[in-house]
């Protein structure tokens, strides 16, 4: 009886805790971090879709002895997949579709199903402002490399600028899969904290007889191109940086379900049950990566500084070009909407919105800060695929 109580004892998690290779204060240092998380999530509802799986995930992977994920088995290039599917705990088996790159483009069919780039039609140059806004991408990578990452991990921390978490996580599980954690907890948690980053850094670079500019309304947009976009977006695209396929095909692919009028079953699903059910999976698995050993390091520190950079300098590269096009068009262009170049729709053309607001109640931005919002999208996407070329393999 006696041997049967201390065999389970030391089978315990609290045995494993004490007895395994970390250290206790550093599975005390997560459960700190996972509760952070829970609390934005939660109480702060700051992007609760996607931080609460994460951090559910965090926590799973931080309970000793429950095995559900084993990192090791995804490090290499071509990872044994009988292997995994034999000795594979559950996060691991879920992993599999983040490894494939499935997972993020999926979303992506999702996102492109529930956005609306009739703004962006309309207002061809808004693009422009999309693709200022991933400076910081660029800028994040030659700091990375600076402080002594290798360009692969450089290119992954970089992407965090543009603000997508999807994007993010594919870059990233090809190119440095040992910092998908880190990078997915930064990319995400940025992307939640857009309404505290963004306006003091749009009210620093912009004037107040700026942010004061009304822009005109936007020109309708005929059906003809709302269904033509999609399909000449992904031509072009994919001929120019044909690794950005993946997100940009499936993005385009879901908006075509939503424009096209003809297959309203596929667009509704893609925007719910389908765009859920791989939410729930993506954030779990993802968060899984983050185990105490793996995620409490300098270099996770180091990646969430120069995230908040690359985010940073994406908001302050599309107010700066707002500027230039503010200058250039004699004052029709309100160099708030910049900043709603990062790809977070529509989070970042709502806080374009509010801060136009404060100065002027009157002063509706939100329509034609939606076309750089859209644009940005398209823009880490495009990024995304060019540091894929550059480094991948």
């Amino acid at each position: 009886m006696l041997e049967t109580i201390k065999n389970f004892l030391e089978t315990t998690g609290i045995a494993n805790m004490a007895q395994g290779d970390t250290p206790v204060y550093k599975y005390l240092i997560m459960y700190v971090i996972i509760g952070v998380l829970f609390y934005l999530a939660v109480v702060k509802k700051f992007e609760p879709l996607l931080l609460l799986p994460i951090a559910f995930g965090m926590l799973l992977a931080n309970l000793p002895g429950a095995e559900l994920f084993h990192m090791d088995f995804f490090l290499e290039e071509h990872p044994d997949y009988g292997m995994i599917l034999q000795q594979g705990g559950l996060l691991d088996l879920l992993y599999i579709g983040v490894k494939l790159g499935i997972y993020p483009s999926l979303i992506f069919m999702g996102v492109g199903a529930m956005t609306d780039f009739t703004p962006l039609i309309a207002d061809p140059k808004s693009l422009l402002l999309g693709a200022a806004a991933q400076f910081g991408v660029f800028a994040a990578f030659t700091g990375a490399l600076a402080i002594g990452f290798t360009s692969a991990a450089a290119a992954a921390i970089g992407i965090i600028g543009g603000a997508d978490g999807p994007t993010a996580i594919l870059v990233t599980k090809i190119l440095a899969p040992q910092l998908l954690g880190a990078i997915a907890v930064a990319a995400y948690s940025y992307m939640a904290l857009i309404p505290v980053i963004q306006p003091p850094l749009m009210r620093i670079f912009t004037t107040k007889k700026e942010r004061l500019i009304h822009m005109e309304r936007l020109r309708p947009v005929k059906r003809i191109e709302i269904i033509l976009f999609p399909i000449v977006v992904t031509l072009v695209v994919s001929l120019i940086v044909p690794s950005a396929t993946p997100l940009v095909g499936f993005l385009m692919l879901g908006n075509l379900f939503n424009v096209s009028g003809v297959t309203e079953r596929l667009s509704k699903t893609v925007q719910n049950e389908l765009i859920n059910i791989v939410t729930i999976m993506l954030g779990v698995t993802v968060g899984g990566t983050a185990s105490a050993e793996n995620f409490l390091s300098f270099e996770t520190l180091s990646i969430l500084f120069l995230g908040l950079v690359a985010f940073c300098l994406s908001t302050v590269g599309g107010v700066l070009l707002g500027k230039l096009m503010c200058f250039l068009t004699h004052g029709k262009v309100n160099p708030l909407i910049g900043a709603a170049g990062v790809s977070a729709v529509p989070m970042a053309a709502r806080v374009a919105q509010t801060v136009g607001q404060k100065e002027d109640p009157t002063n509706f931005l939100l329509m034609n800060a939606m076309g750089p919002n859209v644009a940005g999208v398209i823009g880490s996407a495009v990024a995304a695929g060019v540091l894929l070329a550059q480094f991948a393999g």
